[in-house]
């Protein structure tokens, strides 16, 4: 980091990618304050290692004592720390600004993009980096045991974190390896359509130098024929420059990976295909960065998913309490396919729409996609960073739904949510929270205990 710097103020301290660039900050001696509007594990954590926070965002929380001020997209231009920060002509830069310029600090930085997956994905490759001598400093937006939580600071040259897509935030990093999952409709307040957020990916993949190296899914490769560094595609089809083959995927899926002129058997820890896909594009990294064979399995069979992404987190009579991320049509589809395969009981989907703009461009989907879970209960739309404009909600949503799914239904709240979930299941099936909002708060109710 910039040694000029010796104090700064992160607005939205509290998030999961804000509070890992704090720690970052705290390693390298610089006076970290921050405000969040919400209390959490995470600012405990960070007050414990000496960070100054403030609950609320106030003017008064600013002064020139504040080198730099870091602030997130969900941050609106007339919040009043922004404003007297600039009134005071501090140094402003959003987070993603903030991460690319750490990345050029670093000779390897790796940047894991793609519509979905992208967290699964960074802690796959954390958990073969951390079993490596490259001793990496690694930001992810979810926690992992493996790395206590959501940052490791190493002391080695290479950086890896997530990059997201949305207001084409990713453009402001600088990584000379580029990973792109997927591509899909999402981000529809910001993108036109898929033809804009396409433009967005090729945009990312025309940074990289011109001896990084892009990985990229084989369904999407053919947007990047184009672009200067080498290119590797990863697939399920001998179409793609590394790909899967000989997959069994029961109790959790094992294939043998071909990859130029090698070869070799792996073993996952994590369900669904979409995991294969994931780990090809993991392997292809992990090859380039000149990692053994053996460490890239051994990492890949130790990786049991991050919080939240089908995380199992309890049994009630039987019952299994899962957790899930999934907020997309299209992540929501893979999620229920997998644990179709890993039960012989019912499915019951507790679903919590995330932003009013995704819910009704993508209202259709939405509603079909539900047709794979046996009962689905819509609970309101988490807002985020949206305002409720009438246009949709959860209600028009179930009915909608109805249309495949004979059992959708409304809860008006979460305990009744949790209660007609209980009512509905049996030993032996499966209650999945879902979504990105704090739809996981019904899974502790379920499991009737209070856990942070």
């Amino acid at each position: 980091m910039d040694k000029n710097i010796k104090h700064i103020f992160f607005i939205g301290i509290g998030g999961i990618s804000m509070s890992g660039l704090a720690k970052l900050a705290l390693s390298n001696n610089i006076k970290v304050s921050g405000s969040d509007e919400n209390n959490s594990e995470l600012l405990q954590k960070l007050q414990r290692d000496g960070a100054k926070i403030y609950m609320g965002h106030n003017k008064e929380n600013i002064d020139k004592s504040v080198d730099l001020l870091v602030y997130t997209s969900a941050i609106r231009e007339d919040n009043e720390e922004l404003l007297k920060a600039k009134e005071l002509g501090i140094e402003i830069q959003g987070r993603t600004e903030f991460i690319g310029s750490i990345m050029k600090e670093y000779k390897h930085s790796i940047a894991i993009s793609g519509t979905h997956g992208k967290t699964t994905t960074t802690g796959m490759l954390s958990s073969i980096l951390v079993n490596s001598s490259l001793d990496p400093t690694i930001f992810l937006g979810g926690e992992l045991n493996i790395i206590d939580g959501n940052i490791r600071v190493g002391k080695g040259d290479l950086l890896l974190t997530e990059a997201c897509e949305y207001k084409r935030n990713f453009l402001n990093f600088n990584p000379s390896i580029g990973v792109i999952l997927n591509i899909a409709e999402d981000h529809l307040d910001y993108y036109k359509d898929i033809n804009d957020i396409n433009d967005a990916f090729i945009e990312f993949a025309n940074k990289l130098p011109k001896d990084g190296l892009l990985i990229v899914n084989d369904i999407n490769k053919d947007l990047f024929n184009d672009i200067s560094s080498r290119r590797v595609s990863f697939g399920l089809s001998s179409s793609a420059d590394i790909y899967a083959s000989d997959i069994e995927y029961l109790p959790y899926p094992k294939f043998k990976v071909i990859y130029g002129d090698k070869s070799f058997d792996v073993e996952l820890s994590v369900f669904g295909e979409h995991n294969v896909l994931n780990s090809l594009s993991v392997i292809a990294a992990s090859t380039e960065l000149g990692i053994d064979t053996e460490t890239i399995k051994l990492g890949l069979k130790q990786f049991t998913g991050t919080k939240r992404r089908y995380e199992l987190r309890g049994l009630i009579d039987d019952i299994s309490i899962i957790d899930d991320y999934a907020h997309h049509p299209d992540e929501i589809k893979v999620t229920l396919t997998s644990a179709r395969k890993n039960t012989n009981g019912k499915i019951i989907t507790i679903f919590q729409p995330h932003t009013y703009t995704r819910t009704k461009d993508l209202f259709e989907q939405f509603a079909k996609v539900f047709e794979l879970t046996d009962e689905i209960i819509m609970v309101d739309i988490y807002a985020s960073r949206e305002k409720d404009t009438g246009l949709v909600d959860s209600k028009q949503l179930v009915l909608a739904a109805r249309k495949y799914n004979e059992n959708a239904v409304y809860a008006k709240s979460f305990k009744s949510a949790a209660q007609l979930a209980l009512k509905k299941a049996s030993a032996g099936d499966i209650i999945i929270t879902m979504g990105a909002g704090n739809v996981n708060e019904i899974a502790k109710i379920l499991l009737q205990r209070d856990e942070d």
